[in-house]
């Protein structure tokens, strides 16, 4: 499987793909009380599903984790 780039991610990135590309995105999920290495949904859900359960704008986060990410 090809890495995941930062750039990639998107509403439709499976959560666990990008954990498993970036495992330093821990924290940002972790500030919205999504706690998703634990979560049995991390495998299937998307971003825009974790952040409607959670109620984040995914735009919003996208845009964080990617400055987040590009900055470490």
């Amino acid at each position: 499987m090809e890495m995941l780039k930062i750039m990639d991610i998107n509403r439709e990135t499976i959560i666990s793909e990008i954990l498993t590309n970036f495992p330093e995105a821990m924290p940002k999920f972790q500030e919205l009380g999504m706690h998703c290495l634990g979560c049995a949904l991390a495998t299937s859900e998307t971003l825009e599903q974790a952040c409607a359960a959670h109620g984040v704008d995914p735009d919003e986060f996208i845009v964080e984790l990617k400055a987040y990410l590009l900055a470490l």
